[in-house]
């Protein structure tokens, strides 16, 4: 049985693979060639009103951990759940769920499966700067097929309206 590579990862701040995703700057902190599979983190600053649609995933796990700013997390079974630094909230695969920043900027640690980074690299571009990138339309075909991809779901709102707006940030 061949061991997976288990050596220890250190990053300096600001560092990682720094990618544009859907208006916010994502910098990969751990990918699963650096865990041997068992998980992934990723870094989001991002700017007010970025978040994303009710969607579900039903394969992947994803835990929040808010480092700087304010996020709103929705559940189609809960109240809005308000979250400021320091506030860790886990979203079991399968469970329908939305966030979007409140605050002027936000920063986020997301621990994730590998195969869901994969998902965010799928509707990622290579960063030309280490910022949250200037305002740009979302290209919903990237974004779309991505989604189909690696089973994300997007799910229809409790008010009856479709979560796909493309006119706002959503991830």
């Amino acid at each position: 049985m061949d061991t997976p590579n288990r050596t220890a990862v250190t990053l300096a701040p600001g560092a990682g693979e720094a990618l544009w995703c859907v208006g916010s700057l994502t910098t990969v902190k751990a990918s699963a060639e650096q865990t041997a599979g068992a998980y992934a983190i990723i870094e989001d600053h991002a700017p007010k009103g970025a978040g994303t649609p009710l969607h579900r995933h039903q394969q992947d796990d994803e835990a929040f951990y808010v480092l700087e700013g304010e996020l709103t997390f929705f559940f189609a079974d809960r109240e809005p759940f308000p979250a400021s630094a320091g506030t860790f909230v886990h979203i079991p695969g399968g469970t329908v769920h939305a966030f979007q920043v409140d605050s002027a900027t936000a920063r986020y640690l997301i621990i994730t499966t590998p195969h869901h980074l994969a998902f965010y690299r799928a509707m990622s571009e290579p960063a030309l700067t280490r910022a949250i990138p200037l305002e740009a339309p979302l290209d919903m075909a990237m974004i779309g097929a991505a989604c189909e991809a690696y089973g994300v779901e997007g799910v229809e709102s409790p008010l009856g309206t479709d979560t796909l707006e493309a006119d706002t940030p959503q991830r």
